[in-house]
């Protein structure tokens, strides 16, 4: 009887594996070996610091042949306030000596001597939220420095309550004519609004300094005597005419003078030198030519930084060249709709705001919180927030600071619209773009190719209202 043998489960299991294989057996050539005979398409090297760049791109560009551009204004007499700047101990604040120059009665006073005989005079105080500093009508016998906080100026309305005139902050000052004489009066009430640090120099100080500085005393009563010509409300001599007049009176003589020394703005530059080897210059040329797209990134950087540069250059960059009276501080914290109406009203033909994409968010927030939206305008085929029809532009150009404060950026622009231009020069050797050329320096002896690339730009502010400022707003969110 023969004896029925069946197959062990290692059997049945090396079966089964054998009929997979057969089963998975490639058909067909697969798609990794496939890919070695086809051609991939490629994209162009990206560059994630390329930003939109509306500031280089709605400044109106001058040609400027001669490497300079000279403004030329009509002579003014009066001189703004400017901001000063403080030295802190812990809880004391001294106000730099060099930095009283900024007062409208010290300015171009360079006697570091006497300022710093000044400085030590200024005597700190401390104000409470709400706390009169000056009160309207009493004798103003006192300079004050802002060093900390913030103040209003405010003045009885035409029928009841107070009227606000003005808001000053920290490096902001008051009562600076009070240098020329201590026998006026306050012509508003300063309060604090905010807990306020001020330092305060009595008129009586300043005349035991100038007793005995007699080059202080004289330059004090040179530019007093200024402030008793006639002038407009942007202090330019006024120019005298008779209208509405009858019969045959006598015609008022008068010219127009202009500034004797005028500023001239020459052209900045930002320059690199590009290598690239002679041996990918000359084989790896396809499809894309390696020399060209290093020069296209090379440029972009460029151009990014010409942009920051005319936000934050100490001699021409907007945020250092806006005249201090074109200058206001937030309300509040944040960006809000009074704000925006504050810095518009401030000159004629505001065309654009240029903000941090940040402070714009912060703006929209403080909308929302109000039930207000404030709606777009077609720029360029792109629709961009806009508040009463001025396009709110952002540029991460300007600075947030470490306390989460930027400023926003309002401007008028064109030669034409006596406004804000950008300076360049055209018809460069070996040009690139309008005032950008890129020219061979040679190959060395490891067979690199150099080439220089320059970008030469400035701005221009031709008149003092033409930019204004809305400064210390805050940009962090808020719980």
């Amino acid at each position: 009887m023969a004896v029925e043998t069946r197959p062990s489960k290692a059997t049945k299991a090396q079966g089964q594996a054998q009929e997979q294989a057969q089963e998975q057996e490639q058909l067909s050539l697969s798609t990794a070996a496939a890919r070695n005979l086809a051609t991939t398409t490629k994209s162009e090297p990206q560059m994630q610091g390329i930003s939109s760049r509306w500031l280089l791109r709605k400044l109106p560009w001058v040609d400027v042949p001669g490497g300079a551009y000279r403004v030329n204004r009509r002579l003014s007499f009066t001189v703004g306030d400017g901001k000063v700047t403080f030295d802190k101990n812990g809880s004391k604040v001294r106000v730099v000596p060099a930095e009283l120059a900024e007062l409208p009665l010290l300015r171009g006073f360079d006697d570091h001597t006497a300022l710093g005989a000044l400085a030590d005079k200024f005597v700190q105080k401390e104000y409470d939220p709400g706390q009169v500093i000056v009160q309207q009508g009493r004798k103003a016998d006192h300079v004050f420095l802002v060093a900390h906080g913030k103040v209003e100026q405010v003045k009885p309305a035409k029928y009841e309550g107070e009227a606000i005139v003005g808001r000053l902050s920290d490096g902001d000052s008051f009562g600076g004519k009070v240098l020329a004489g201590a026998d006026g009066k306050w012509d508003f009430t300063a309060r604090a609004v905010t807990a306020t640090t001020v330092l305060a120099l009595p008129h009586s100080a300043y005349k035991t300094v100038a007793g005995q500085c007699e080059a202080l005393r004289l330059h004090i009563q040179q530019l007093s005597a200024n402030g008793h010509k006639r002038t407009n409300k942007s202090g330019e001599a006024e120019i005298e005419f008779l209208s509405s007049h009858e019969g045959e009176p006598t015609l008022p003589t008068t010219f127009v003078d202009y500034e004797l020394k005028p500023r001239e703005y020459e052209l900045s530059v930002a320059q690199t030198v590009l290598k690239v080897h002679s041996r990918v210059a000359d084989l790896y040329n396809q499809p894309m030519n390696q020399t060209q797209q290093q020069l296209r990134l090379t440029i972009e950087a460029l151009r990014e930084r010409q942009e920051k540069e005319l936000v934050t250059n100490p001699d021409f960059g907007l945020l250092h060249n806006t005249d201090f009276d074109q200058r206001i501080p937030a309300h509040s914290g944040p960006p809000t709709p009074d704000d925006f109406d504050d810095l518009i009203s401030m000159r004629r033909g505001t065309k654009y705001l240029f903000a941090h994409p940040r402070a714009i968010a912060a703006f929209g927030k403080e909308c929302n919180k109000r039930g207000i939206y404030f709606g777009s305008v077609d720029v360029e085929g792109h629709h961009i927030p806009a508040w009463r029809g001025v396009p709110i532009l952002p540029c991460g150009k300007i600075p947030i600071s470490e306390h989460q404060t930027s400023s926003i950026i309002a401007m008028r622009t064109g030669e034409d619209n006596e406004g804000v231009i950008g300076l360049h020069q055209t018809g460069l050797p070996d040009e690139v773009e309008p005032g950008l050329n890129a020219r061979f320096m040679g190959i060395d002896d490891k067979a690199i190719i150099s080439y220089l690339v320059s970008t030469y730009y400035s701005a221009a502010v031709l008149v003092p209202d033409a930019v204004g400022l809305l400064e210390n707003v805050e940009v962090r969110p808020r719980d």
